[in-house]
């Protein structure tokens, strides 16, 4: 298949859609006009209410992203520099973070700090791993419940190791050096700029009618993840989101709206080499093994999905579900049609 042959592209990914028990969206765009979308499965089961593209989705890691643009806006501005080190902002909270630690190295996740949501453990991701009651996640600060207490795992700056902690302590970080609250300043320093209309941190106990419910499994099993995340998400994800918006922020970031060249630039430069993703990082962003794009890619109970943008072409491929594992067969066909 031809790179530039996008509806051959949407067709084939719209049948491993129908293929599966995908239930979401899955969207092309070239530069915002819309190649292809559509929606596949039900946002509510218990009413019936489908998804549409228009659908809100519960994104998870892919907030991680949005994260890593509002604190580099911090470092532009002289509120924070790459080479901070944490432990004069959090003065006395979570003395079990190494001294050393810099904003840079929870940006690139090679802080070492323990995790307290551990994706390299046993387990399955519908495993109840919370320890402090969902409903008491709803600010950066109340975080501090889960995060205290998790010793030092590697020397800050010597070891790569995914880690959700590390940008929840970024959230923390930036919204005390700036003044303003963790999911005010993403709003006005991502969102707004990037004309996300349809994006924020929802509380997962009041959703509205156009967000999608998570579901644990992609059978009949109608149990929601509303026990299994914060109700409130903060710097490793909890953002809700449309494929559309998806597209403007990618644009947004790429064109400079968001950020200057260089600090774009120093967002996406490749620090690590992941084999097991086949993919590598840079800050906040996953990067394609020998390509030119640049990924957004979340997983948690009742959330997958993955974001792509390639630059060259100024294609936007997303694909989001409302269920644990449904997006994987369709980036799965995706990732094969890349290689």
């Amino acid at each position: 298949m031809a790179t530039t042959d996008f509806p051959t592209l949407f067709a084939t990914l719209d049948d491993a859609a129908r293929g599966s028990d995908f239930g979401g969206v899955v969207s092309i765009d070239v530069d915002g006009d819309l190649v292809g979308a559509r929606a596949y499965g039900f946002a509510d089961r218990a009413y019936g209410v489908v998804n549409t593209v228009d659908t809100r989705f519960g994104v998870a890691s892919i907030a991680k992203g949005f994260t890593a643009v509002a604190v580099r806006a911090l470092i532009r501005d002289g509120v924070l520099a790459a080479d901070t080190t944490v432990r004069g902002i959090l003065r006395d909270d979570l003395p079990l973070i190494d001294d050393a630690v810099t904003v840079e190295q929870l940006l690139a996740h090679t802080s070492g700090i323990g995790d307290y949501l551990d994706e390299s453990g046993d387990g399955e991701i519908t495993d109840y791993v919370l320890d402090v009651p969902t409903h008491r996640l709803d600010t950066t600060e109340a975080f501090l419940a889960v995060l205290d207490g998790r010793p030092q795992v590697s020397s800050p700056g010597t070891t790569f190791a995914y880690n959700n902690s590390g940008y929840v302590v970024l959230a923390l970080i930036a919204e005390r050096a700036s003044g303003v609250p963790f999911h005010d300043l993403v709003a006005e320093r991502v969102f707004a700029p990037a004309g996300m209309t349809r994006t924020g941190y929802l509380r997962m106990d009041t959703l509205p009618g156009d967000a999608a419910r998570g579901y644990l499994f992609d059978d009949e099993d109608d149990r929601t993840n509303v026990l299994h995340l914060p109700v409130r998400g903060s710097g490793d994800g909890g953002v809700y989101t449309t494929a559309a918006d998806l597209s403007r922020f990618w644009r947004a970031l790429t064109d400079g709206t968001l950020l200057p060249t260089d600090a774009v630039h120093d967002l996406v430069r490749p620090r690590e080499t992941v084999d097991d993703e086949d993919l590598r990082y840079g800050a906040g962003f996953w990067l394609d093994l020998d390509g030119p794009g640049i990924l957004l890619e979340g997983y948690d109970a009742g959330v997958s999905g993955r974001s792509r943008f390639d630059p060259a072409t100024r294609v936007t491929v997303s694909i989001l579900a409302n269920t644990s594992e449904g997006a994987w067969p369709v980036i799965g066909r995706y990732a094969e049609l890349l290689d």
